[in-house]
């Protein structure tokens, strides 16, 4: 240092990492010193946090290689997060949560019968997502995840941090589903205040009332979390009511730095009236009408949990989840006899309706997953090891054709003697899985790795046939199938990355297709059913640019042996009805894109007049039999084509989306039949949806307001042979929606 003043003088030191110093010398002129000065380090210990890997602008993303003790490196998946999004959580609007994800397809029965909606992808099966392994904070919440994988309880979106979706390459740490995994994230206590509330009040169409409320906090060693959420809705169609109240509550004890422990418990109370199906001229005339009066479904749900989580040193993780749950399924209806739209007979010896049919089903299951993480050097580069094993129990108890009352109300009793069909069901599953993520210098990965499913399913009870004999039922199979599948990430900078995967996939016959089941649906099931086998494959390339672009473009090519599907056939006097059996080999193949961009940033980071973005959600699937007497015909479900594209506008404390969906038509059988007499069979046309969204933030208060389905389309998503139909499912029109919320 040169030109010092000349006198005595005091140099103080900083350098992060080092405590500060401070020392004096007298300078004199024309002469030159040197000072030798150590320094001691000065080390402050801080408050360990947890890093989420998530990749997104806003909206929507993907996750890291290694996320929530998972290895992710290769697959496809994507990450919605909620709280960026204008939405009607109030309703739980798929379009505009999940719909970013490209290829969502819906069966939009939430308002027409079933307590949620359904979702599937790339051309599966979206009816009560059948296909999809179903999770709330990475445990399963389905009915039965083999003889059973109905969704019936879905927690509120108002209550979701965020929505977990991967695809393809799933089945080695998650299970050999061709579908994937959806997983609901809850959110979590606030860290740094004992007490918080959160209240959520919005009104709306057809006598909408929603009422959301949670409370969460932290105190020393102890965090909880709990919410309650009512709805009550009169009905875009008469005979369409809703009374559901959704629970939760979690309590989480953090014993050391290195362990914690929690508890959750999940709860669905519901009754629902169901107006029924309609044919293709009913829906026509007026898709609003209904002709069923005597129609009911309620689904008790209960889940507990238990997870624990335990950090053995820096590099190993040991985590433990485990679900029980007790839940049921009871419909007291007129049953399909008749077809869709069939007005409810008069007995003439009583004057009043003949009776109902009263239907149970009863749900015991657990599902306990420990899984490892532990990261390990070669050669000086990290690796990644995931290993766990997953042991599943499902009981469930089916009964059926019970003689239930004359009346309208809802109503469970049995009136004549016991129920048709008694069926008890059971699967045990073993499943071990072991993965590993080598690196390959800085930018290559490799992750192979393999599972073994074990699987006995069992039936035992007696059916009743038309002609009142009846048949006991004692059967039981096992099956032991090998997984494998390996995933290649290669980085294209620090934000991008390209990506491919190949993995196994199989789906084990249902619950109820093991034995034919329903007084005369033994000449609709084929008995001799094979299980779904096949593979995934996904090549793409996603990632970010700075803060204005978001992006993932990516292929898929999926194959599904011994598929499943339905027949329209004819019997030997000319009436038409539906077989359900094995018809050929699939395969779906097509490309997944997804494009956010922030206009206004990508000019300039701060704009006085707001901000623009918008996105573009598109998916192309040629879903299609390669093999039988249908080859070349449209697999079910499929549709071609669907796409989504969003434009936001947001200034200060205002943001608002406007949304349009377009989804091209698709079959409901294996004929790929346009139109029959029959409404259970025919085409699914193309539609097109407008949804319109706003939220106003002032501090802790927000007002959320919007239109769903704003050009009030006439469409539907699914036909169905049972319930909630048969017959044409609409979906619901026009509906407007304004909330409230609050937090203190």
């Amino acid at each position: 240092m040169k030109n010092i003043p000349i006198g005595n003088q005091t140099l103080i030191i900083h350098s992060i990492g080092f405590k500060t110093l401070t020392y004096e010398t007298d300078i004199k002129e024309n002469q030159s010193i040197e000072i030798n000065i150590p320094l001691h380090v000065d080390i402050k210990n801080l408050k360990e946090i947890t890093v989420n890997g998530i990749s997104t602008i806003s909206g929507m993303g993907h996750l890291d290689e290694v996320h929530d003790g998972v290895i992710y490196s290769g697959m496809k998946n994507e990450v919605v997060i909620l709280d960026s999004l204008d939405a009607n959580t109030a309703q739980n609007n798929p379009r505009q949560s999940v719909g970013r994800i490209p290829g969502a397809n819906y069966s939009e029965t939430e308002g027409g019968g079933f307590p949620s909606n359904g979702i599937g992808f790339r051309g599966l099966n979206p009816a009560q997502s059948v296909e999809l392994d179903t999770r709330q904070n990475g445990y399963n919440i389905a009915g039965d995840i083999y003889g059973y994988p109905e969704s019936y309880y879905l927690p509120p979106l108002a209550a979701i941090e965020r929505i977990e979706v991967t695809r393809g390459a799933s089945s080695l740490q998650f299970g050999p589903q061709f579908g994937g995994v959806i997983n609901y994230i809850v959110k979590s206590a606030p860290e740094n205040k004992p007490f918080e509330f959160n209240t959520e009040q919005t009104g709306g169409s057809f006598g909408l009332l929603n009422s959301f409320n949670s409370i969460g906090g932290t105190y020393k060693k102890w965090s909880y979390y709990t919410f309650i959420q009512y709805e009550g809705i009169t009905g875009w169609r008469p005979n369409s009511q809703v009374q559901q109240a959704i629970g939760f509550a979690r309590i989480q004890y953090n014993v050391t730095n290195k362990f914690k422990i929690g508890f959750e418990y999940s709860l669905l109370r519901n009754k629902i009236h169901m107006p029924g199906g309609l044919d293709d001229a009913e829906f026509n005339q007026d898709p609003q009408q209904s002709f069923r009066s005597r129609n009911w479904l309620t689904t008790p749900w209960n889940i507990l949990a238990l997870t624990a989580d335990y950090k053995i040193t820096n590099k190993v993780m040991l985590s433990f989840k485990s679900a029980l749950n007790l839940s049921q399924r009871n419909i007291v209806w007129r049953n399909e006899d008749g077809g869709a739209g069939a007005i409810d007979s008069i007995s003439t010896a009583t004057n009043s309706y003949l009776p109902r049919e009263v239907e149970h089903e009863g749900f015991k299951s657990s599902t306990s997953e420990l899984r490892l993480i532990a990261s390990y050097n070669i050669a000086g580069i990290e690796q990644t090891l995931a290993a766990g094993v997953r042991f599943f129990s499902g009981f469930m108890n089916r009964e059926e054709g019970g003689i239930g009352s004359s009346g309208s109300n809802f109503d469970l009793g049995l009136y004549e003697g016991t129920y048709a069909n008694n069926l008890d069901f059971t699967t045990l599953n073993v499943a071990p899985f072991i993965e590993n993520t080598f690196h390959i210098g800085q930018h290559l990965s490799v992750t192979p790795g393999i599972r073994y499913e074990y699987i006995k399913s069992t039936a035992k009870g007696y059916v009743t046939t038309d002609d009142d004999s009846i048949i006991n039922v004692n059967e039981s199979k096992a099956r032991y199938i090998p997984l494998a599948g390996i995933g290649i990430q290669f980085k294209t900078s620090l934000t991008t990355n390209i990506y491919g995967n190949i993995s196994q996939a199989y789906r084990p016959i249902e619950y109820s297709f093991q034995y034919p089941l329903g007084l005369d649906i033994d000449a609709k099931i084929d008995p001799n059913l094979k299980d779904i086998s096949g593979y995934n494959a996904d090549l793409g390339w996603r990632g970010s640019v700075k803060n204005f672009l978001n992006f993932g473009l990516g292929v898929f090519y999926m194959v599904k042996n011994n598929e499943i599907a339905i027949e329209n056939l004819t019997d030997a006097s000319g009436n038409a009805y539906t077989y359900e059996t094995n018809v050929a080999n699939s395969v779906h193949q097509g490309a997944e894109t997804y494009v956010e961009l922030n206009i206004t940033k990508l000019f300039t980071h701060k704009s006085r007049f707001g901000t623009v973005s918008f996105f573009n959600s598109f998916a192309y699937d040629d879903a299609r039999y390669v093999s039988g007497i249908y080859k070349g015909n449209i697999a079910e479900f499929a549709p071609k084509t669907i796409e989504r594209i969003g434009l936001t506008y947001s200034i200060k404390k205002i943001s608002t989306t406007l949304l349009y969906s377009s989804t091209s038509k698709s079959f409901s059988d294996a004929n790929n039949t346009v139109y029959s007499s029959d409404a259970e069979i025919g085409i699914i046309p193309a539609y097109q949806v407008i949804d319109w969204s706003a939220t106003l933030k002032i501090k802790n208060y927000q007002i959320k307001l919007g239109v769903n389905n704003l050009a009030d389309a006439k469409y539907f998503t699914m036909r169905t042979n049972e319930y909630p139909g048969p017959g044409i499912i609409p979906s619901l029109g026009r509906s407007f929606y304004v909330g409230f919320a609050a937090k203190f």
